[in-house]
């Protein structure tokens, strides 16, 4: 009984995340970027802790990388959305960068080769995408959330939906066999008899 609770209770947690991802994308991204300010944060808070307790009386130098992980730890949970922003700036560009370069590329091939109208679709499609992020950043940023929203929500239905079709009944199988759950081991025989 105690796995079949548990398989509920991941299911419909699974089912919840998922929901509240699809709900709230533009949330998920914001506490994703604090999450990752934590990051920073705690481990230059140590090693700063550590120097006053421990390191000056050992003769340690300051921990300026401490400092700094702790002070862009509290920047990006400060002021989550501008970093957001700045990433998703940076990865339109890329995209675009990318896309004009691979059909530079493209275009420069023509001069030896035969080039097909085909290999032309990625480099646009990646340019496409790059201009949309740069159009829309925040939109782009909460795609990949809501797919993982969507995704989690089907797991969480389809784990739930697994453990009442596939569940063993008390002590049987979905055959009807016994299972057996104790078993005594019968004295070994003389050696005579097993050969």
């Amino acid at each position: 009984m105690k796995t079949m609770s548990y398989s509920v209770i991941r299911g419909i947690c699974a089912i919840v995340m998922g929901l509240l991802l699809v709900a709230w994308p533009e949330a998920a991204i914001v506490y994703l970027v604090i999450a990752i300010g934590a990051m920073f944060l705690v481990p230059g808070a140590v090693s700063i802790l550590g120097y006053i307790l421990k390191g000056r009386a050992l003769g340690a130098m300051f921990p300026i990388a401490g400092v700094g992980s702790l002070l862009f730890g509290l920047w990006l949970m400060i002021s989550p959305a501008f970093f957001v922003g700045i990433l998703m700036y940076v990865l339109g560009a890329v995209l675009v960068f990318a896309g004009i370069s691979q059909l530079v590329q493209l275009s420069n091939a023509r001069g030896w080769a035969q080039v097909s109208f085909g290999f032309y679709v990625m480099p646009v499609l990646i340019l496409i995408a790059g201009l949309v992020v740069l159009l829309n950043p925040f939109a782009a940023a909460t795609i990949p959330f809501i797919i993982l929203g969507v995704s989690s929500i089907v797991y969480g239905i389809t784990d739930i939906i697994n453990l009442i079709r596939f569940r063993k009944k008390e002590g049987k199988t979905m055959s009807g066999e016994v299972i057996i759950e104790d078993v005594t081991p019968i004295e070994e025989l003389p050696n005579e008899i097993q050969k």
